[in-house]
Formats: structure tokens, sequence, C-alpha cells
């Protein structure tokens, strides 16, 4: 089950209640749909739970049926593509009307701005609208939300909406529908939230944080490699300067400090500056003993 079907099923399972948020909520599936205009309404859909809350949603939004639909009597509706289909002149006549538009002009769509004044129709319409030509991708792979629909006048409209709402989107034409969509995890939270899909929502940020942690983590495994191979590096470096001070003789010649330290990097060459200054006795300190090891490399490298 993918990340888009699993908040639509979240969103199916909220109340339709208010009368004036369940026309919102229509008016944006109708809007986004495969087919909305004078002579049909044709809404087409895979998800079950959608399936079961068309009917419900249109009966209390315009108190009709659809002319067509699957059978969803026994609880549950079939699988693969169900139609939902409105023919009969009057209905759609009546639609229309309840909607803002003329029936007896030609029906030119787009956004009836006085039906979303209140927050909870804008709300209801964005779910409407994400219903039927809505996307988000799963936030593991990458963010992306998305609102598809073949009504250009209705898509610019949508995003005037969207921007007073608070959520600027971006817009692409595919294949002559106009694309709506958001690329930022925090826009899409928002948006997933508005609409009445909070659990997704905090999927998406808790996802986030993991993503953070793991690059975290992983920056600091990279870091901590990248020192150990520099301190390695080092050591064999201070080794080697050592093994040729004794070869030359030069280091029986050296101070008893400088001895002892030739003597300890080369007993423990595998450990680090912090835990070789440990084993002195007494012990010094990490810039001591660099500065000693500097010291031996130098003598070396006059050889």
């Amino acid at each position: 089950m993918s990340f888009s079907f699993e908040t639509k099923n979240e969103l199916c399972r909220l109340p339709v209640q208010r009368r004036c948020c369940a026309q919102a909520e229509a008016y944006g599936i109708l809007l986004y749909c495969r087919t909305f205009c004078s002579s049909e309404v044709r809404i087409i859909t895979e998800n079950p739970h959608f399936a079961a809350r068309l009917p419900r949603l249109f009966l209390r939004a315009f108190d009709l049926r659809f002319d067509r639909q699957p059978d969803i009597s026994g609880g549950e509706a079939p699988e693969g593509k169900m139609v939902f289909q409105i023919t009969e002149g009057e209905k759609l006549d009546h639609i229309i009307d309840l909607l803002g538009y003329d029936p007896r002009q030609s029906l030119a769509l787009h956004v009836n701005f006085a039906m979303l004044e209140e927050d909870c129709c804008r709300a209801s319409f964005l779910r409407g609208c994400f219903f039927a030509g809505g996307s988000v991708t799963d936030p593991s792979k990458r963010y992306h939300l998305e609102l598809t629909s073949s009504h250009l006048q209705a898509s610019r409209e949508l995003e005037v909406l969207l921007r007073e709402s608070g959520y600027p989107p971006k817009s692409v034409t595919r294949n002559g529908s106009a694309v709506t969509y958001f690329k930022q995890s925090d826009q899409i939270e928002d948006f997933l939230t508005l609409i009445g899909a909070p659990a997704a929502a905090m999927r998406i940020m808790s996802t986030k944080v993991e993503k953070g942690i793991r690059n975290s983590v992983n920056r600091r495994l990279n870091c901590d490699s990248a020192n150990l191979d520099k301190a390695v590096e080092a050591a064999q470096s201070q080794g080697a300067a050592i093994r040729r001070l004794e070869a030359s003789g030069q280091l029986e010649r050296l101070p008893d400090k400088l001895r002892e330290t030739a003597a300890l990097r080369l007993e423990y060459p595998e450990l680090s500056l912090s835990e070789l200054a440990e084993t002195f006795d007494p012990p010094v300190t990490k810039s001591c003993l660099n500065h000693r090891l500097r010291k031996l490399v130098e003598l070396a490298e006059g050889l």
C-alpha cells in the first residue's frame, strides 16, 4: 500500500458533517476528477474507502445519488477501477447551480471563492482536490505532493487560494494538464495537516528526523574514519622517523625525554596521542607529546 493510498484512507475516516463543507469537498473533487461538464460527471477511483465515501458525500452536499456507481452494498467496494457517473440533466443542472455557475451557459470551470469563505470550507475543498487529483510520495524516498487537473483556469485559481492560505506552491504543465506541487517537507506537512491527515504529516516529520539522525551519524563516522586514517598515517611516519634515528645512532644521543617518547611510540604504534600520553610516568599532556614527536620527525628528516 502506497503512502499516498494510506493518506487518502486517513482522510476518508473524517466524518461528513456540515453541508457547506460537504459541498466544498465535493466541489474540489469535481474540479479535479476525470470529467465534469454540463453533460456528465465521471469520477474514477481504485480506492475502496474513497468509493464508500463518495455516495455519502454527494448525498450530503447535493441531496442526490449517482446514476451509475459500483455495488458497495455489502460494505466493501470491488477491486480495480470504480466509476461513479451522473448524466441525468436535472441532477447536473442542480450541481452546477449550487456551485455558482449558470446551467444555461457553457460551463467554463473556475474556482468560486464565494463558496470558500470559511476556513473549514477551504480545507474541505483542498481535501477534495487531493482526493481526486492528488498524490504524495513516500517521504523515505523524496518529498513531493502534487495536484493535477485538466482545468487550467481552476488550477491557476487554486494556486491563488494556496498562497492566500500560506502555502505558496510551484506549478508546471504536464501532458496538457496543470500540476500544482510542493517539494518542501514543511509545506507538505502543513498542507496534509490542514486537509485532515495529521498522521501522514507526522510520518513525514518522523522520517525527516530519522534522515537527519542517519546523516549526522554518517557524517560523524566519516569524520572519525578520516581522523583515524590521519592518526595511523602520523603514527607510521613517527615510527619510521624513530627507526631512522635508531639506525643512524642518533637516538642514543638524544635527551632522556625524547628517548622515552621514541621507545613508547615504537612499543604502542596503535595508540592515539591522547592514549599514548597516558602511558608516561607521570603522564604528559597531548600537546607536550605532540611537540616531542614532531621534534623526533624533524631530527630524522635532517639525516
